[in-house]
């Protein structure tokens, strides 16, 4: 057990370290380290889990981690995952929080991301075509994938759409078991942001606590989600941060590797200096550690039913859809010119043809990217 522990601490903190790109990328970074080169996982197992991850609030790649310490390596498996994979990013974003601090600015990053960007989508669109083969199974799942992705661009709320992916794919599965069953009254609970008002309440580091916990304990959705549930509380609510604080906080989420959340340890070091940024970065991420160890176990009894069974296919490929539709946006934003082209068409080649990691990909990314800053 203690092989595999260690396995997992080994693999998660590169990860942390490498992992640049936002959920999409991470989980198919993940992919192709647990199912293609590990053996860890089947392609089955993996995608039960994003559709695990896609049913409890909070971070989907970070809980991802969480699952598989998990299944490698038991109870301390599942703590050591998950920090492994939120510690290097925390780290990063704190000495950049320092130097925003000290400097009143934001260090630029513009050739890192230039270079790494077109990387980051070649990793997707194979880990995309790998999973995709398995997701689809037949007719069904296949016209879900293809609604739940028109809708996307249509407009259609993501949450909403990977619910009712699911929910259609195990109604129209189990079509023949409705007439001996009555069915309840399916309750969307609807809620409003209300009327936020900024009174003025002085900071204190338990409520900035209890406000990432809560952010955590609810949020489900992109980054863009998050940037709302932050914007609501920290501006609007208290006031303790400006509308370009909290931009600048998410712009270091984003240029950062790991999760998005570690937006919170930089929020945190602003207001609360190292303390805020500790207490921040566990009131965002505890909740995770707490839904995969309650959900964990009951993915092999909703795999056995029919009806779950019905609703994890549905999620599945609705999740894919999406990953597919983040994918060509992030595409259309990263491949601006012939080089960043060129980078994605020779690591997709690298990856596919010459089974070349992942990691070595994302450093000559990088170093492309400063390569051509350079020489511009």
């Amino acid at each position: 057990m203690m092989q595999e522990l260690r396995e997992v601490a080994a693999l998660f903190l590169k990860l942390g370290t490498i992992a640049f790109g936002g959920p999409a990328a991470h989980i198919a970074m993940m992919h192709e380290e647990t199912v293609k080169r590990c053996k860890w996982l089947s392609d089955e197992a993996f995608l039960d889990l994003v559709g695990a991850t896609n049913l409890i609030p909070g971070p989907n790649s970070t809980e991802m981690a969480i699952h598989i310490g998990f299944l490698r390596a038991g109870w301390r498996g599942l703590i050591t995952g998950g920090v492994c994979f939120i510690v290097p990013a925390m780290l990063i974003v704190l000495l950049l929080a320092w130097v925003y601090v000290r400097f009143g600015a934001m260090p630029q990053a513009r050739w890192l991301l230039y270079g790494i960007k077109p990387v980051v989508i070649s990793i997707i669109i194979q880990a995309l075509w790998n999973l995709g083969r398995k997701a689809v199974k037949g007719p069904l799942t296949a016209t879900a994938a293809l609604v739940v992705l028109v809708l996307y661009f249509i407009g259609a709320n993501e949450i909403a759409l990977l619910f009712a992916g699911g929910l259609a794919v195990m109604l129209v599965a189990n079509i023949h078991r409705l007439r001996k069953r009555i069915l309840g009254a399916f309750l969307v609970p609807l809620g409003g942001a209300g009327i936020l008002s900024q009174v003025s309440i002085p900071f204190n580091l338990p409520l900035l606590f209890f406000i990432f916990l809560k952010i955590g304990a609810v949020l489900y959705g992109s980054g863009y989600v998050l940037l709302a549930f932050l914007r609501a509380d920290f501006v609007v609510r208290y006031g303790w941060l400006t509308e370009q604080q909290l931009m600048d906080a998410i712009a270091i989420g984003q240029v950062t590797p790991g999760p998005l959340f570690t937006t919170a340890t930089f929020i945190g070091f602003i207001l609360g200096g190292i303390p805020g940024a500790l207490l921040a970065t566990l009131g965002i991420f505890l909740p995770s550690f707490i839904f995969v160890a309650i959900s964990n176990p009951l993915i092999p009894r909703m795999r056995n039913s029919l009806w779950f069974g019905g609703l994890l296919d549905g999620i599945n490929v609705a999740s894919l859809s999406l990953m597919a539709a983040v994918t060509w946006q992030l595409g259309m934003a990263s491949l601006t010119d012939p080089v960043s082209v060129v980078i994605a068409l020779v690591a997709f080649a690298l990856l596919v043809w010459f089974k070349v990691n992942s990691t070595w990909l994302i450093v000559g990314g990088a170093l492309t990217g400063l390569l051509s800053t350079v020489f511009r």
